[in-house]
């Protein structure tokens, strides 16, 4: 573990935030678990405040709930704030593939790199790389689609947190998420809208269905 002192508060935050997801996510946490600040601060060495904000941005995902002068508490995420998650990201995803597929389908480079990214997380089993490139991806596509309410709506999923959960759940197949999102830039490329629109909804429909398996 690095040592704390030596850490921005922002990177220490962001820490102990990572390390909490993975925690949730593999049932160390059990749903209704109560996450005391004090005690969380002592075992990570440093103050109360990354612990608070590590929790606050846990809450705003969905992950945690805040009781007033109770504490945070571990929800039960798989069966509630997931399964949503998928399901707004899948529309605001299939959206943003009709308004996006014309503009990128002249030069797919960029999502091709993203891929090809992740094929190489997979293969190293490197997950901070999976969810960069992963998150980067969609976000390009989301993006291009220049409609800045959708990105809006789209960033205010956290996505980032929901991707850590996804890919620390137990038997994830890091190398067939990775290939999940190729034939979506092969529909890109090709300008077929209408699949490119299924694809990246279906891709979000798999994820869901993860979670009733």
């Amino acid at each position: 573990m690095l040592d704390p002192a030596k850490e921005s508060a922002s990177s220490l935050s962001d820490r102990i935030r990572k390390t909490l997801i993975e925690r949730i996510a593999t049932g160390h946490y059990q749903s209704g678990e109560r996450l005391i600040e004090m005690k969380l601060a002592e075992e990570f060495g440093t103050s109360q405040l990354p612990i608070r904000e590590a929790l606050r941005d846990l809450e705003m995902a969905g992950l945690v709930t805040s009781k007033p002068r109770r504490g945070s508490f571990v929800k039960p995420f798989a069966a509630s704030a997931q399964r949503e998650i998928y399901l707004v990201r899948g529309a605001l995803e299939e959206a943003a593939a009709r308004l996006a597929t014309a503009g990128l389908a002249h030069d797919v480079t960029i999502l091709q790199s993203e891929v090809d990214g992740m094929r190489a997380a997979a293969r190293a089993h490197d997950i901070e790389r999976m969810i960069a490139h992963s998150v980067q991806f969609h976000r390009i596509i989301v993006a291009a689609a220049g409609n800045e309410l959708l990105l809006k709506l789209w960033d205010s999923l956290h996505l980032e947190i929901h991707t850590r959960v996804t890919l620390s759940e137990p038997g994830i197949d890091f190398m067939k998420a990775a290939e999940s999102h190729q034939p979506i830039v092969d529909a890109i490329k090709a300008g077929d809208v209408e699949r490119a629109c299924r694809l990246s909804r279906e891709h979000q429909a798999y994820f869901e269905h993860r979670l009733n398996v």
